[in-house]
This record gives structure tokens, C-alpha cells and sequence, in this order.
């Protein structure tokens, strides 16, 4: 899959650097994935969870949460938040 956003990750972790490993993983499996289903991605992502069209993902022992809408028709990804666990609560995110 192709992330559209990578350094969105990269500015993220710097303010938060305990979130760079996390980050760094999610970033390197995704790209090697072809999803054709949400349901293969909970394969590997079980605790992903679907909100309308947008996948959020826990990162960094769920510390953080990236939400990210995953198209797989055209195997990209886009990541549209990076939140604090608290941020995430607030739910300003959601469509």
C-alpha cells in the first residue's frame, strides 16, 4: 500500500518520540501490505477499528491513535490524524 502523508508520521514523533518505533512498524507493514478487505487487515491490526470509512489504529501501547482512511482499490492509505489518546476522546476526528 502507499501511505499519502508519511511525514505527517515523522512530525508526530518528533513532538511525541515515543511513538517513533510504533509508528516506524505501523509504517513499514503497511506498506508491504495488499489488503483487499478490512477483514485482512484485522488479521494483522486486531485491534483496529472501523468508524464509518476511517480505520483508527492504536499506537504505542494505545498512547496514541492514527486514523487513517484505507482505500483498497487503489492500495493507499491516508493518514488524516494523529491524535493523544485524549485528543482521540474529545472526538473531534469523527466525520
Amino acid at each position: 500500500m502507499r501511505i499519502i502523508k508519511r511525514g505527517a508520521l515523522e512530525q508526530f514523533w518528533r513532538q511525541h518520540p515515543d511513538a517513533k518505533a510504533s509508528l516506524e512498524s505501523w509504517y513499514g507493514v503497511m506498506r508491504k501490505a495488499n489488503w483487499k478487505t478490512p477483514a485482512e487487515l484485522k488479521q494483522v491490526y486486531h485491534n483496529a477499528d472501523l468508524v464509518g470509512r476511517r480505520t483508527v489504529f492504536n499506537i504505542a501501547g494505545n498512547k496514541y491513535r492514527l486514523i487513517a482512511r484505507v482505500n483498497y482499490q487503489t492500495q493507499r492509505v491516508f493518514v488524516l490524524y494523529l491524535l493523544t489518546h485524549a485528543e482521540y476522546d474529545k472526538g473531534a476526528w469523527k466525520p
